[in-house]
């Protein structure tokens, strides 16, 4: 079974990074909230505290096989300023294992030069943070081991690129269909 990481800071979005969850557990993906704050609860940009299933530094990820870096603001600084997920960030990036951003954090990955030749996309006031990128207005880009996406309402489509990536095609439809979103 593919296993998922999905990191969360103070301040994080909370439908890009849980709306992330909801759709891989449902299809039977392993989708672990991983707190970066020492706390189990972690208090979204719009004041939603959520209990994460693990802290950080509790968290073996040799068995993962996907991080996911959900945007929202200070959610965003804080992921990027947190070291021990960003070495982490640069181990699966130099494993040519996934690492995915939406909205904000796809401007981590460009600072980390992750982007450079690659198609890739975010919140619209932080493409310029995409250093070296093909910067798209698409929902989505799937550049090779990297996953973007721009924002709160690209939330499902990112999801559904996740499924893509372990499924297939025919499995994030079905999932589509029978969550009755309609593109």
């Amino acid at each position: 079974m593919s296993k998922v990481s999905i990191f969360f800071a103070e301040g994080f979005e909370e439908i890009e990074a849980l709306t992330v969850v909801d759709l891989l557990r449902r299809c039977g993906i392993e989708a672990e909230m991983v707190s970066i704050t020492g706390s189990l609860t972690v208090t979204s940009s719009h004041k939603v505290c959520v209990t994460m299933d693990k802290l950080f530094e509790e968290t073996d990820f040799s068995e993962t096989d996907m991080l996911v870096l959900p945007g929202g603001m200070p959610g965003t600084r804080n992921l990027e300023a947190y070291e021990p997920l960003m070495k982490l960030v640069d181990e699966f990036y130099e494993n040519g294992k996934y690492v995915t951003a939406i909205c904000a954090a796809p401007s981590i990955l460009g600072h980390r030069g992750m982007l450079k030749g690659r198609r890739a996309c975010s919140f619209p006031e932080f493409e310029s943070h995409l250093e070296g990128a093909e910067v798209t207005h698409n929902s989505v880009e799937i550049a090779g081991n990297i996953i973007t996406a721009r924002g709160m309402g690209c939330a499902i489509d990112f999801g559904l690129a996740i499924v893509t990536a372990f499924q297939g095609k025919e499995a994030a439809d079905a999932l589509a269909d029978k969550i009755v979103y309609q593109k």
